[in-house]
């Protein structure tokens, strides 16, 4: 565990003097979650209409009382002067959490900002999506800024994004991060923080998942509303991913203020890590048969290793049909010749070619690990004068 008092020294780098504001009022919770119809909806909207803030703020909380503090002390020192409100959904939590919320009350009011409070006390928690979905049923906000219990905002936050999201209504805005403890995560959080926008888009296939990452969105209400809910179905479910692959679907676009606006917390504890490699895996790969694949005629897999074998195993029969060829630039491996599918009840049985990279044609698959190589696979994809989003697209 990182001491609290050096969060607190990494969030005070960023922090201003803010004035403070006496315009709110607390405002009543909701009912529980409506159906989605057009009728119900046609009513959220008016509902919201009527008592409309500029920005809801949503946090699902599950067992956060350790972190509550720091974050909330980080959403009062927003220098965003529109109106806001924070929404909270508490999923059943055995420690302090709502009592926590509940004692920045009066400091989130004399700063301007309603807070709406719920939750449940079933024995167990009915997971992240659920707790999404009802914090923000419950809230106002002609925006949403979904923010994590156990990270922080630094105060440029939602003023920076909300001045991006106005301008893109049909868009998932995230931001730069802060990764902590420093040094966690760090070819993660280096990805996240350097993808230009085009990889914004052709990089969604990759292990890393959503490329705008989940704790920095902000977006529209009738975004949310076009592309929502999030999926329901607890722990293990990737809800985050499910709803950044349905946003494409969609037309979504893909955003980020490039600048760090989240300290943005690892630990053991975060629901990220109830999701296994295999659920991830099987999402990725049918959303790059429906996006990619199926706009191809042929393609060549770049790595006859491991990861290139399991990736055509996955794959549909008709797409496994569209392999060209397997390439590397393993000597031992080009020697093989070929990859035979044993798994297949074909006979014979399918021999797929692997080739040098540099006789292999594109369109390209490339199962190999981003920034694993010392630049040696960006080299070689340089050389080939390549396009990513045409010529290939990263798979790991």
């Amino acid at each position: 565990m990182i001491p609290r008092q050096r969060i607190s020294c990494v969030l005070s780098m960023y922090l201003q003097d803010s004035e403070e504001l006496d315009r709110g009022s607390e405002v009543d919770m909701n009912p529980p979650k409506r159906l989605r119809t057009a009728e119900s909806q046609a009513g959220t909207e008016l509902e919201v209409e009527k008592r409309a803030v500029d920005v809801s703020i949503v946090m699902p909380v599950y067992n956060a009382s350790c972190w509550l503090d720091e974050c909330l002390q980080a959403i009062i020192d927003q220098d965003f002067t529109g109106s806001m409100e924070l929404s909270v959904f508490d999923d059943a939590s055995t420690d302090d959490s709502r009592k926590v919320v509940e004692s920045w009350r009066e400091k989130l009011k004399v700063r301007g900002i309603s807070l709406v409070v719920s939750g449940h006390n079933s024995p167990q928690p009915r997971g992240v999506g659920y707790a999404k979905n009802k914090a923000i049923s419950q809230s106002c906000g002609q925006y949403l800024c979904f923010q994590d219990a156990d990270d922080m905002m630094l105060p440029q936050r939602v003023r920076l994004q909300y001045d991006a999201c106005v301008l893109h209504q049909n868009t998932l805005i995230g931001c730069r991060v802060q990764r902590v403890p420093e040094g966690s995560t760090e070819r993660y959080t280096r990805w996240i923080n350097t993808l230009s926008q085009d990889q914004l888009i052709t990089q969604a296939y990759t292990s890393h998942g959503p490329t705008v990452v989940m704790p920095t969105w902000f977006c529209s209400r009738k975004w949310y509303l076009k592309v929502g809910p999030f999926d329901e179905g607890g722990k293990g479910v990737p809800e985050d991913l499910l709803f950044f692959y349905q946003s494409l679907r969609q037309g979504g676009s893909l955003s980020r203020v490039d600048r760090c606006l989240l300290v943005y917390r690892y630990h053991e504890k975060a629901a990220t890590h109830s999701v296994t490699e295999e659920t991830i895996w099987r999402l990725r790969v049918d959303f790059l048969q429906e996006r990619v694949l199926s706009q191809w005629e042929t393609f060549t897999i770049w790595n006859a290793g491991k990861q290139g074998r399991k990736l055509y195993r996955c794959l549909s029969p008709t797409n496994q049909k569209k392999v060209k060829a397997f390439c590397d630039v393993d000597e031992n491996k080009i020697q093989k010749g070929f990859y035979t599918y044993e798994e297949s009840k074909e006979r014979p049985k399918p021999k797929i070619p692997i080739l040098h990279y540099k006789v292999a044609s594109a369109p390209f698959v490339i199962c190999v690990k981003l920034d694993m190589t010392g630049g040696v696979l960006e080299e070689n994809l340089n050389s080939l004068q390549l396009k990513e989003g045409i010529h290939f697209y990263h798979f790991n």
